[in-house]
């Protein structure tokens, strides 16, 4: 009888295993929209953290969240770290790559809730006196993250937060760029 209930407990053991290491060995997250604005006016909302963090809808996520800001205001090798309540968790945000009015790319290093490394990218492509802005996270899936996965869709997650962050950014920017 234990003997059964032992290879029932392995053989459950090693289809969760298999099931978890056939998840994507990435993931994306991404969302677009147009905005009222131009490239140069949302470029700068995104390349100084210390304007992104007042947009950025993880950040409203804990009102006491602490950031902390290192390295040049603006552009390659700007930093935020943050540490936060267990739904803004922590890490650091360092710009990687900047190209004026086309891309700010940032590599984010999560401390918790789960620990990882991750690429997030902000293009911005000119539509008539409109601006396409597409933010979007994207990176590999560590053996425990693809477990995770399973019973939490980071799409599902991210994906609305990214919508609201870029509508924020949207008023900002027009209103930034309004002005004389």
């Amino acid at each position: 009888m234990i003997k059964n209930v032992i290879i029932a407990l392995v053989v459950l053991v090693t289809l969760g295993v298999i099931v978890v290491a056939m998840q994507p060995g990435d993931f994306k997250v991404a969302r677009h929209a147009t905005l009222n604005a131009s490239p140069a006016a949302l470029f700068d909302q995104v390349n100084d953290h210390r304007k992104f963090v007042v947009w950025n809808p993880f950040m409203k996520l804990d009102p006491n969240v602490k950031s902390t800001f290192s390295g040049p205001a603006t552009g390659v090798g700007a930093v935020c770290s943050w540490e936060g309540n267990r739904d803004v968790g922590a890490g650091t945000c360092t710009i990687i790559e900047s190209k004026p009015g086309e891309l700010v790319r940032c590599r984010m290093d999560w401390k918790r809730p789960m620990s990882g490394t991750s690429t997030v990218d902000f293009t911005f492509a000119p539509d008539g006196g409109k601006t396409v802005v597409t933010w979007s996270m994207y990176g590999p899936q560590s053996f425990v993250a693809k477990a995770v996965s399973l019973f939490m869709d980071c799409d599902e997650m991210c994906g609305p937060q990214f919508e609201k962050g870029l509508a924020d950014l949207g008023v900002l920017a027009s209103t930034a760029s309004a002005k004389p």
